[in-house]
């Protein structure tokens, strides 16, 4: 899943729904009945007829992560995804899709500059180096939180103790 949502204007949010099963040609009444489970679940089942410049920017994005979930992914790469978004719809979108990630046990490597967002959204935090790039420090992200949420994480006293940390280790000077 990209930065950009990459939905076809011309395809109704079902329809773009449905890409990735028919360019894997895995279109079978199970993966769409799937698809159509997904999109209830996640409260975008009533706009399945309208078209992405119908949605919001945050709703554009739920509907491509559900276009990736239906082709059930054992692993699922987030490269940059809420980089698009304003700062609102982005803290929204992350808790969204952090929930469903949660829900739909899906395994996600997320790719981000944002160090917020990595603490938030993650279990454990990989900083690299420069190019080439090398694992330099791994990080075990743990709140101790029951019902954590990305929104619930930034609360947390250990959030800016794990700000501070990945802060020094990316040894930026401003």
């Amino acid at each position: 899943m990209l930065q950009k949502d990459s939905l076809l204007e011309w395809r109704s949010i079902f329809s773009n729904v449905m890409l990735g099963l028919e360019i894997r040609h895995i279109k079978t009444k199970e993966n769409e009945n799937y698809a159509i489970d997904l999109l209830k679940k996640y409260g975008l089942y009533e706009f399945k007829d309208k078209y992405p410049s119908q949605l919001s920017g945050g709703m554009r994005q739920r509907v491509a992560l559900i276009r990736t979930l239906a082709v059930k992914p054992k692993i699922l790469l987030l490269d940059e995804a809420f980089s698009a978004l304003d700062y609102q719809t982005r803290m929204m979108v992350t808790n969204d899709i952090y929930q469903i990630l949660r829900e739909e046990r899906i395994t996600a490597i997320i790719v981000t500059h944002d160090i917020s967002e990595s603490i938030s959204m993650s279990d454990k935090v990989i900083v690299l180096t420069k190019r080439p790039a090398r694992v330099k420090k791994v990080y075990n992200i743990d709140f101790g939180i029951q019902s954590r949420t990305p929104i619930n994480c930034r609360k947390s006293p250990k959030f800016s103790e794990y700000f501070d940390s990945l802060w020094k280790e990316l040894d930026v000077h401003a």
